[in-house]
């Protein structure tokens, strides 16, 4: 196969052609698809005559949410009653035309809609099904009710990084939905293979992605220790290491750091010393070590540390906000921010964390209102002529 050419345009949309049924809900299953109209498929979001849940989440400008247009931007949407007949033989005629199906119901949902993926790869073999769930579509947890901060609890997570807190004893709270982008990405993942393996077999399949695994898939030192017996050294290899002025992170994480961090501090002779010259007593006498290394830090500022510690090598930095993290030149650089639309204005979203260099990978530039996209997709969907749509919905052009 030839590659493209590292100067070539990058033009193209690699799942341009590809159409996506997009039933998801809240954060993981749009995280997902959002990644998919990124990278050129025609995604229609299904929503019911009351919107999806996230489109009522802030921040709000004119009753329009930028956490819903981030995770849906780019996307069609269709309102559909799923519980009527309409509504269904209007999926079957959607899905007899589609390429994939995101989903992440609880475990039976779309069964008892008569939309399983049974049913509809009847009509349309080559149907990539994907659903997305707590624990998986079988076995005794499947019907439990999950969203991210119970998995976070039921996978370990939470008490995997309590452990590392020194004198804390209760769990932290949840703002931030790891669970949620990690399953999103594994099902985009498991997409891709499987719309690889079609071009094999010509069959499309179904994927059942359980979000309590991918959260297990980010404790890898833990998974292990569950097994075999670990004692964790006296003070957590990585947190903050004070300045003068605040904290930084410093990662020694290779014997070049060590010995770098060592002359940086002005203790070359810790490089050799029984204590620390390498890994197993190192790690036994971490507190030492880093008790040393805040001697010296202490004595700069923030800034002051970063420029020594990155003029030797050293891995590390300050503790940011997001808002100063976006404001980071890298980012520019990077032009990993779009700018979008909804009904209320601009605001920037991030884009998909890799670049191609034969594929366009930037967000559509704007997002749809509730329903946009019903009447233009009415003849195809076989709806009635008097089927209701919401009104006052109109489509952002762009």
């Amino acid at each position: 196969m030839q590659l493209p050419d590292k100067h070539e345009g990058t033009t193209t949309k690699a799942f341009a052609g590809l159409r996506v049924l997009d039933f998801s809900t809240t954060i993981a299953g749009p995280h997902c698809a959002r990644m998919l109209a990124d990278m050129g498929a025609e995604v229609i979001k299904i929503e019911t005559d009351g919107g999806e849940t996230m489109r009522t989440r802030p921040p709000l400008r004119k009753g329009c949410s930028t956490a819903f247009g981030q995770l849906n931007v780019g996307k069609k949407s269709l309102v559909l009653d799923l519980k009527s007949e309409d509504g269904r033989d209007a999926v079957y005629r959607l899905a007899a035309t589609a390429d994939i199906l995101v989903e992440n119901f609880r475990p039976g949902v779309m069964h008892r809609l008569r939309l399983d993926y049974d049913r509809l790869r009847q009509v349309n073999p080559k149907l990539i099904y994907c659903s997305i769930s707590g624990y998986g579509q079988t076995g005794p947890s499947a019907e439990l009710p999950a969203y991210a901060p119970v998995i976070h609890a039921a996978s370990g997570y939470d008490m995997a990084h309590l452990a590392y807190q020194p004198g804390r004893h209760r769990p932290d709270y949840c703002g931030i939905y790891h669970a949620d982008v990690v399953t999103g990405t594994y099902g985009f993942g498991a997409i891709a293979s499987a719309l690889y393996q079609r071009t094999v077999t010509g069959r499309g399949q179904h994927i059942d992605v359980s979000m309590l695994e991918s959260m297990l898939t980010l404790t890898l030192t833990e998974l292990q220790s569950s097994q075999f017996a670990v004692t964790l050294p006296p003070r957590p290899m990585f947190g903050p290491t004070e300045t003068a002025s605040g904290y930084v992170m410093i990662t020694v994480a290779s014997e070049k750091t060590f010995q770098a961090l060592m002359g940086v501090i002005g203790r070359p002779e810790w490089v050799s010393d029984p204590r620390f010259a390498t890994y197993a007593p190192r790690r036994a006498n971490w507190a030492a070590l880093m008790d040393g290394v805040e001697v010296w830090s202490r004595q700069l500022s923030t800034d002051a540390c970063l420029l020594a510690l990155g003029a030797a090598g050293v891995p590390a930095s300050a503790y940011r906000t997001v808002s100063e993290a976006l404001a980071d030149p890298q980012l520019a650089h990077r032009q990993a921010l779009s700018e979008v639309r909804d009904e209320g204005g601009a605001f920037r979203v991030l884009n998909l964390p890799f670049r191609m260099s034969g594929a366009d990978t930037t967000p559509a530039k704007t997002v749809s209102m509730l329903g946009a996209h019903t009447e233009a997709l009415r003849d195809e969907i076989g709806l009635a002529s008097d089927a209701a749509i919401p009104s006052g919905k109109t489509a952002v052009q762009g």
